[in-house]
């Protein structure tokens, strides 16, 4: 029996992309020093600064992370997903195919960047799943202070790292006893890694491939 991500439309939509983001760059990115782009990626006031500049970045999960996306939401039986961090969609596509073949649900996507929100509706248009995704344009820290899920499935943090934690303040409120937390990328966060392994803090976490953080919250 095939599944939303594995047919058409959805299929040969991600196949396309992720080829299209193999191929992206920046040029503005690229006229940054390293130490200025792990200064601007390392600062809680200065985050929105190096995405506006990585506009033209797709900065996606990788293909792996995508399918795993689908499994842990598929098989939680997920209704309500948070996603820090649309950019041009990928991981949302995966989210929402697992909502999907769940039987309904919504994923409450944010966004910086205005022009990557508008490419991301469009493959979610062309993917299918539009009618499962709410991208809510804007600082997180502000999209996702307000009108959130009584209770919330799975959250993928995927945007800027230093303010991992800060977003997670935001849902955890929400997580239910058992809901699952995969932080992309989340070795550039220490003090996320920190919190999420401490044993006092309420969750069990641990690494999961080369760049994921796997959390489940406790009861």
């Amino acid at each position: 029996m095939a599944s939303t991500l594995t047919s058409a439309p959805l299929a040969p939509l991600l196949h396309s992309l992720f080829e299209q983001a193999d191929q992206a760059t920046s040029p503005a990115l690229a006229a940054l020093s390293g130490d200025e782009r792990a200064r601007l990626m390392g600062s809680k006031t200065e985050y929105t600064r190096f995405y506006s500049l990585a506009k033209d970045l797709w900065l996606p999960v990788s293909r792996e992370t995508g399918v795993l996306l689908y499994q842990l939401a598929r098989s939680t039986h997920a209704r309500n997903v948070v996603e820090f961090g649309t950019s041009f969609g990928l991981s949302t596509l995966h989210l929402a195919a697992a909502l999907r073949d769940n039987g309904g649900g919504r994923v409450i996507s944010s966004e910086f960047e205005p022009s990557k929100v508008a490419k991301a509706r469009r493959h979610l248009a062309e993917g299918g799943v539009d009618d499962l995704v709410e991208i809510r344009e804007g600082d997180a820290l502000k999209t996702l202070a307000t009108d959130l899920p009584e209770t919330v499935d799975l959250l993928l943090l995927d945007g800027a790292k230093s303010i991992y934690c800060e977003v997670l303040d935001l849902v955890e409120p929400h997580l239910r006893p058992g809901a699952l937390v995969v932080a992309d990328n989340a070795d550039f966060s220490p003090e996320y890694l920190a919190r999420v392994r401490s044993p006092d803090d309420g969750y069990l976490s641990i690494p999961f491939g080369e760049d994921v953080e796997l959390s489940i919250r406790l009861g």
